[in-house]
């Protein structure tokens, strides 16, 4: 499975029907901040890996409770949520505020919301590494090589989907000036944590300067 199959899948659109069904929020919405939420953990997770210790407590992590269940369950999602906010406490540290702002903004979930639903999100974007990690057969030493690849893959696979239901999605979810920047809005997604300065820096500007670019401000 690839990370736009996850993103364009059953499994996504499982998960948004929960976090519609539980947060009143359109199902629309969900998919889009997945589709923002995804590669921005993954970019990050991939600057945290970098450092030996953060890559050894990143494998052990996926090695002990992210095999890759949830995608095929996604209705461990809701039991998982308090696991969420933990993994994005430690994803994203004191940028979380940063993010969560960002993020309702521009999705227009409200601010009271967008954490409960990220938190929702978290544990399949860390059982789709999970599964990646374990197809792949890597260590801790290969993980930033492994989620700079499923970063990578994605765009090149945007890039030649030029038309698809989740660029319509994202597109209007995220304001006629993203749809109209390019035929591709996730591409645009893709490309910016790429281009973004991805592993540049690990604190304070690094994440300021993927979210900007993604948001373009």
């Amino acid at each position: 499975m690839s990370l736009i199959d996850l993103l364009t899948g059953n499994t996504s659109n499982q998960v948004a029907e929960q976090a519609e069904n539980k947060f009143g929020i359109n199902r629309n919405q969900v998919i889009a901040l997945l589709a923002v939420a995804t590669p921005l953990i993954i970019s990050y997770l991939r600057n945290k890996s970098q450092d030996a210790k953060e890559a050894e407590a990143l494998n052990s992590a996926l090695d002990k409770d992210h095999n890759g269940s949830i995608l095929n369950d996604p209705s461990q999602v809701e039991a998982r949520q308090a696991e969420g906010g933990s993994i994005l406490d430690h994803i994203f540290g004191g940028q979380k505020s940063t993010v969560e702002n960002q993020l309702s903004q521009n999705t227009g979930i409200s601010i009271d919301k967008i954490g409960p639903i990220l938190a929702m999100l978290a544990p399949v974007v860390m059982g789709y590494i999970g599964q990646q990690k374990q197809q792949s057969n890597v260590g801790a030493g290969g993980l930033g090589d492994l989620l700079g690849g499923i970063l990578g893959n994605a765009s090149n696979q945007a890039q030649t989907q030029q038309s698809s239901p989740l660029n319509d999605i994202l597109g209007s979810v995220l304001g006629n000036g993203q749809a109209q920047s390019s035929g591709n809005p996730l591409n645009d997604i893709l490309g910016s944590v790429l281009g973004g300065g991805g592993n540049q820096q690990q604190q304070g500007g690094g994440l300021g300067s993927i979210l900007g670019n993604i948001f373009g401000k």
